[in-house]
Parts: C-alpha cells; structure tokens; sequence
C-alpha cells in the first residue's frame, strides 16, 4: 500500500467514490482495503448544462443507488468522496478550465450539504493519482510518484511516500509556445491535429522531460482513457530519468482515489478532534 498507509486498517471497510466527467458522472462502492470496487458502477449523463446544482442532483441519484445496495458502507460510518475537474481547496472549486464557469468559487460542503456521509472533494486527477499510487501502478513504491492524465485536458497529480499533494495542474503549463500545454498534449489534442501515433509519443515525450525539469519524480504514471492504447505511444517516450508506466486502475481510478481521499479525511478530522 505504500509508507502513508499505515492508517489504513483504521478505516471503515468500504466507502463511496463519485466521478464527476464532461459526458458521464459515475460512483462505486470501494472495498479500502483492495482497492477495488463492490459490485458495479453506476453511471448517469452529465447533464447539460453542468452546473453545481444539476450535478449535485445527479450525485445524489448516485448515492441513492449506490446505498439502495446490499454491501453500502452503515450510514454511521459513511464517507463519500466526489472529483471536480478543477482546482479545489478546502471543499471550494477555484477554477473551471474544463467544467460550467458556474463552478468558481463553489463550496461544495454547501452544496453537498443535504445528501448523506461525510462528503469531502478534489481535483479528478488527485483522486487518480491517489488511487495509482496506493493500489496501481505506484503500490509499495517509495518516492515521488506523477501521475499524468491525457483526456479531453491533462491533469497531473503528485504523491510523495503515497502522500498527496494537491493541485498541481502542470497540464496548464506553457510548452513550446503553446498555453496550456494540453492544447498540444492531450488525448483530444492528438485527435484534433490528427496526429500519428509515434508523432505523439514524441510529443509527450518532449513534455514529460519539460515537466521533469520542474518537478523532478521517481515514476510517471499515464493515465486516462488513452492509457489503453500506451503500446502505441509509449514506446516512444524514452530519455527521461524517471520510470514510465500505464496506469493500471483505468476508468475506476477516480472513483477508488475519491473514496479512500474522503474515508482519510474524516479519519485525520476524527483524530485532531480527539487531541483538542
């Protein structure tokens, strides 16, 4: 599990993870100690347009799925988890580069207020990056892990000793000339300029060096729907220092990094609580 992990026999057994996407916004009850799902995933549309109030509607659809199951966490011990693409700190969203501009400054401890559990928030790629280097691809690796994911932008998420440190945002980057880098970088970017596979390879190639200079890491962990194609691509990406390695939780990432961030949460709250 990692040295930052010790605590986690302390945690409830299973909590819930919800994944807030562009086209689809879909949760899971998460077994804490695998690092997996119970059961399936339930997923529903983003609506249109995705605003707080018409997504947090859909949460609540989810949560009442979710705990309609036989093995949902016991309401005395529930904790829920919910990714935004977008910065957030302290349960406020502080940016909305790929989601409604309806999202800025939005507290979600608020917004989130009536449905059940502890509900804690983060960003999409922290809740993966987490989740990879907890149970995936960074499991029992000591060091700076950085996770990158290629989607419709890029969002990095940096762990350290299976620590998270929150919001890095290096896809916002400026790259050879282009602001964002995701412009150039991302997954939607490759299908936009129609770009070859070993073109692309390259490119990321080039960027993971330009990121390396800044942030140097043990590992890269490439995530994101693109990931299941990294025999195409990541051949390609050499040179650097660090290791790089598909991520290996796929599309349950954010989902199992939610509920492990939120169970965590409520855990260092219930301890400094305990020491006032």
């Amino acid at each position: 599990m990692g040295p930052a992990s010790a605590a986690l026999p302390q945690l409830p057994h299973r909590a819930i993870g919800i994944d807030v996407g562009g086209t689809g916004i879909k949760g899971g009850i998460v077994n804490l100690r695998k690092g997996s799902l119970t059961g399936k995933r339930f997923r529903i549309p983003t609506p249109k347009p995705a605003t707080p109030e018409a997504v947090a509607a859909v949460i609540g659809e989810i949560l009442d799925e979710l705990l309609s199951r036989e093995k949902a966490p016991a309401a005395e011990e529930l904790t829920v988890g919910v990714t935004v693409p977008g910065i957030v700190i302290d349960n406020v969203v502080l940016s909305a580069a790929n989601i409604d501009e309806t999202w800025l400054e939005c507290d979600t401890t608020e917004l989130l207020r009536s449905l059940p559990g502890r509900i804690s928030t983060l960003n999409d790629a922290d809740a993966a990056g987490l989740a990879e280097a907890r149970y995936g691809a960074g499991a029992n690796k000591p060091g700076t892990i950085m996770m990158v994911t290629l989607g419709t932008g890029v969002g990095t998420a940096i762990v350290h000793d299976g620590v998270l440190v929150p919001n890095s945002e290096l896809g916002h980057l400026e790259f050879e000339g282009e602001k964002p880098a995701e412009r150039r970088v991302s997954a939607a970017s490759r299908e936009r300029l129609e770009m070859p596979w070993d073109e692309y390879g390259e490119t990321l190639r080039r960027f993971l060096v330009h990121v390396e200079r800044i942030q140097p890491v043990n590992k890269f962990i490439i995530g994101g729907g693109i990931s299941k194609r990294s025999e195409d691509f990541l051949p390609g990406v050499t040179g650097l220092r660090a290791e790089v390695v598909p991520a290996q939780l796929t599309n349950d990432a954010g989902i199992v990094g939610a509920a492990l961030y939120a169970a965590e949460r409520a855990r260092i709250a219930d301890l400094r609580s305990t020491d006032l």
